[in-house]
């Protein structure tokens, strides 16, 4: 596939969020030359060579190559998965990566909030003091998107009033339900940090709303780098 052929897709996640692809520099090619720079040799077509190669780096942890291609996304989340995004950035072992994200601070158009359906909702794990288990019954999930969905309507009604009424916008969200609420967020990253990020993401046990957007990166990003991606992610095995 052209390098270029799906440079700005979109893919819808979590309803009103999505995943874009803005940018991509490089090909499976940027980390193969990065490794063949030691011993003074470049490859400009991939070759049988060059797979394997890029095998042997990613099955021996070795990282560095793959932070020569880069990739910029552009995210619409719900602010609790943009921060749990963002705290694997922080956290990670690498410092390669850009984060920029609208501020409402300055942004007073309507937000947009995450209200999952009835049946999404889910329970406590037994097992673990995070995460969560099953799907909770029907008739709770009903009751409580109603619930979530008020508080909201009622949060965006006093922040209107807040606004009409000349308070600045940096203290009138103050009353908006902050961790539903969708903020949108632009990523730039190298080819191990999204290796990284899709590995702990597609996991089983990553929390479902983060999964979603993990998958959409994924499909976004493998046409550019087929060879690499397929060594690297290791959810199947």
């Amino acid at each position: 596939m052209d390098n270029i052929s799906n440079i700005g897709k979109s893919i819808s996640v979590l309803d009103n969020g999505y995943v874009r692809l803005v940018d991509v520099m490089g090909s499976d090619l940027s980390a193969v030359n990065a490794a063949r720079v030691s011993f003074a040799k470049e490859s400009l077509e991939m070759s049988r060579d060059d797979a394997r190669l890029i095998n042997f780096l990613a099955r021996e942890d070795h990282m560095s190559p793959f932070r020569h291609a880069f990739a910029t996304f552009e995210l619409e989340a719900p602010l609790f998965v943009a921060r749990q995004h963002w705290k694997y950035v922080v956290g990670s072992d690498h410092t390669m990566d850009a984060w920029n994200e609208g501020s409402r601070r300055y942004i007073t158009a309507d937000p947009k909030f995450y209200i999952p359906k009835s049946e999404e909702w889910r329970l406590a794990a037994d097992n673990k003091k995070q995460g969560s288990g099953g799907p909770i019954d029907p008739w709770t999930g009903l009751v409580l998107s109603e619930e979530l969905k008020k508080y909201i309507e009622q949060g965006e009604s006093l922040y209107n009033m807040a606004l009409n009424n000349g308070v600045a916008p940096e203290q009138a969200r103050l009353f908006l339900a902050a961790y539903g609420m969708f903020v949108v967020y632009r990523w730039s990253c190298s080819l191990q940090s999204i290796a990284l990020f899709l590995n702990q993401r597609l996991s089983e046990d990553a929390q479902y709303e983060i999964q979603q957007y993990a998958k959409a990166i994924e499909e976004l990003i493998t046409p550019h780098f087929p060879i690499s991606i397929s060594f690297l992610i290791n959810k199947h095995v």
